[in-house]
């Protein structure tokens, strides 16, 4: 009998536009044969189930089934793929794991805790993981730009402490530009963070479970067209992103294992994605992503391509790991 799964997209975050293109591709890629799979929308307005034809079904939250033609629908195994609230920093997974419903993601403190940029660094550089120098506001907060630039240097980066696809992010290169750049960073979020610009070749790696072992997926090699990897150079062409990266076999095996231990460091399961700047060949780590770009054009997915993993595959593969874990209740 086919399991029933809810892809779960959208949410309630300036992300929301990305994952539902993400949703799609791993609606799209789920072997049918194999499960029944259902779109859902977890949205601030509404959640409901979207059928073939824009048909919406709305979600009973007491449980999370759906009336559909008069048949009761329950669900086996959620796959996550909201970026940002509620699906990336925990809420709605602690949501699923009362419920007793399997899911695609890490547990909910594991991904609260990675979606916390500054929490996240806190921990890996307890295990001597090199990271940017960083001064830390939250909203109210007395600001001194100098004694902030004195600490961090220029350029540096203003960043939300809790927001994706980098929304909100700054590059400073002047004293005068600072305020301003916390400002954009305050509109995404109550916390921010303001780093040291780390001067070296960027790279993105995945880490996954993949066929019952931790899998270092090939690093990707960004270089932006733009003075950073921000939003237009993720999603409007404004960057190359380079699987294998042109980086030496050294430098690789540092970095895939740092990727890994940061993996294991932080407790995590599931998908991830993780930025790192190589400083004179040292990998410095800057963030992780829980729930990375999930479209064919994204980074994870050309990562696995380059790993011989097909959508179907790697998608798949995360259902059933979800479906083998341990259930709280």
């Amino acid at each position: 009998m086919k399991k029933n799964i809810a892809v779960v997209m959208g949410g309630y975050s300036s992300e929301v536009d990305i994952s539902l293109k993400s949703g799609n591709v791993v609606y799209n890629y789920l072997d049918k044969e194999k499960y029944k799979v259902y779109r859902v929308h977890i949205l601030l307005n509404k959640w409901v189930v979207v059928d073939e034809n824009n048909n919406e079904y709305p979600i009973n939250k007491h449980d999370f089934s759906v009336q559909i033609n008069n048949n009761s629908i329950t669900f086996d195994c959620v796959f996550n793929a909201i970026h940002g609230a509620p699906g990336e920093n925990g809420m709605l997974l602690a949501y699923f794991e009362l419920l007793g419903i399997n899911h695609t993601s890490a547990p909910f403190y594991q991904m609260a805790l990675t979606f916390n940029k500054r929490d996240t660094l806190s921990v890996v550089r307890q295990y001597k993981i090199p990271t940017a120098i960083a001064v830390y506001l939250n909203k109210g907060d007395n600001i001194d730009v100098k004694a902030i630039i004195s600490k961090v240097g220029l350029p540096c980066f203003v960043k939300p402490n809790n927001a994706g696809s980098s929304f909100g992010i700054s590059k400073v290169a002047s004293e005068d530009n600072m305020m301003a750049a916390i400002e954009k960073a305050y509109q995404e979020d109550n916390e921010i963070l303001i780093e040291s610009f780390l001067d070296g070749t960027e790279v993105s790696v995945g880490v996954i479970q993949y066929k019952g072992e931790t899998k270092v997926l090939p690093i990707t090699e960004i270089v932006s067209e733009n003075d950073f990897f921000d939003y237009e150079a993720k999603y409007e062409g404004k960057s190359q992103e380079i699987t294998p990266a042109r980086i030496s076999d050294e430098a690789t095996k540092r970095v895939q294992k740092m990727a890994k231990k940061v993996y294991e460091i932080l407790g995590m399961s599931g998908f991830s994605r993780s930025e790192y700047i190589l400083v004179n060949g040292e990998p410095h780590f800057l963030e992780m992503n829980t729930v990375p770009g999930l479209t064919q054009e994204s980074i994870l997915p050309q990562q696995a391509a380059e790993a011989g993993i097909s959508l179907t595959a790697l998608f798949g593969n995360a259902i059933e790991v979800a479906l083998k874990k341990d259930t709280i209740v």
